[in-house]
């Protein structure tokens, strides 16, 4: 296994220096990571006709816990102490407040704030909230706007939103602007929620399993939509890094759009194999160097399928593979953010997750799927995603090892 080595006269590494997700497994990084350890999913059978007015089997936030958490930290807003905040809001707000715990993060204008998001305020879109909170709040400008205001972030808020690539994608070029020195900081945050337009747009694609999800299982029958919110903070300074934590960068990363289709991935996998193509070349690594992938998996038909042909293109199938989305749902635009910081979490407890609800193989092209949660060396973890409209993305995580 090779490893990214620090230059001791040149650093130009982006450093993960904290993160923080909150999920239906949990609020913060140790009840997630301990959930997911434990073989938990978060993925339950949901009857709630002010939502969707079906049944469906998805994975949701704790309201109540939310409005706790929130609670706790809306005295830190720049904003009136008496503004009020949308749910989605308060989801990405109390993630980054996860990540600004124990240390102190820069807001000047050396530091991007981007927000990873497909809907964002989409609930907005029922006359009542529209109401309450105004139309152009529906806007995702205007809600990144108003989080970047609770904070009191100096730069104009960025909004990502490229299907569900999102979250992997803003990783991917937020690494490319801190290495150009456009930014010296960058926090990302990542999320979506469940709501009756994301529900019945997924339902209409006939996609919704009616059990918890089994990516690259022959008996998968479609995905399981989840809420989420998740946030990494990156910063070109090494000392921002907590003493006595290991030193994670992002080493490399690429995207790519294989237009295919508007909503079906290419049947060859060409755009998904592009993506990773680039990222191993921007880290400057080879598929023998990757330890461990943390695939899309969203264990609908054509998309495991064409995973399995573009990790074969690129030499990657015999590598430890999972998907997390029956762990979590699908969470859109927070899902790149999220699942990168468990694999993260991966690579600094040198431990891979079983991929929940895989027995046997359903794809064309044999993949080494993770059966078993176990101790496994790594130094470089690749993240992969897909999403509607043909796009790709992958970025590569890498363990420090400082020269001697």
């Amino acid at each position: 296994m090779n490893g990214i080595q620090k230059n001791k006269e040149v650093n130009n590494n982006t450093y993960v220096v904290s993160t923080a997700m909150i999920s239906s497994l949990g609020f913060g990084n140790k009840k997630n990571m301990d959930a997911l350890y434990n073989g938990d999913s978060g993925v339950k059978l949901i009857d709630d006709h002010q939502l969707y007015p079906q049944k469906f089997v998805g994975a949701r936030l704790d309201s109540k816990a939310l409005n706790r958490c929130f609670g706790n930290i809306q005295h830190l807003s720049h904003l009136p102490a008496n503004y009020e905040f949308t749910r989605f809001e308060k989801m990405a707000i109390i993630t980054m407040g996860g990540v600004f715990r124990n240390i102190e993060f820069p807001t000047d204008e050396k530091t991007l704030f981007l927000l990873s998001t497909t809907k964002g305020n989409i609930d907005l879109l029922k006359p009542e909230l529209a109401k309450k909170f105004g139309k152009e709040r529906s806007m995702l400008w205007k809600a990144a706007d108003i989080i970047r205001k609770f904070w009191g972030f100096e730069n104009k808020a960025q909004v990502l939103s490229n299907a569900c690539i999102s979250g992997v994608e803003a990783i991917h070029i937020v690494n490319r602007m801190i290495k150009q020195g456009v930014y010296k900081h960058a926090v990302i945050v990542g999320a979506d929620m469940l709501t009756e337009f994301v529900i019945s747009g997924f339902m209409s694609f006939q996609s919704l399993s009616s059990q918890v999800c089994k990516p690259f299982d022959e008996g998968r029958d479609g995905l399981n939509l989840g809420e989420a919110s998740a946030c990494m903070f990156l910063s070109s300074d090494e000392n921002l890094v907590p003493k006595n934590h290991d030193k994670i960068v992002v080493s490399g990363g690429g995207s790519s759009n294989d237009a295919n289709h508007i909503s079906g991935p290419s049947r060859t996998g060409d755009g998904q194999f592009f993506a990773i193509s680039s990222a191993l070349k921007e880290a400057q690594l080879s598929a023998k160097d990757i330890d461990y992938i943390s695939a899309h998996g969203t264990a609908t038909s054509y998309n495991d399928e064409m995973e399995s042909k573009a990790l074969t293109l690129a030499g990657l199938h015999e590598k430890p593979i999972n998907s997390l989305k029956a762990y979590f749902g699908h969470t859109l635009g927070a899902a790149g953010l999220l699942e990168s910081i468990v694999a993260i979490h991966n690579l600094k407890d040198q431990k891979i997750l079983k991929s929940l609800g895989y027995e046997k193989l359903g794809v064309p092209l044999t993949l080494n799927i993770i059966k078993e949660t176990k101790q496994w060396p790594m130094v470089n973890i690749l993240k992969t995603a897909s999403g509607f409209g043909g796009s790709n993305a992958a970025v590569i995580f890498s363990k420090l090892i400082t020269a001697k």
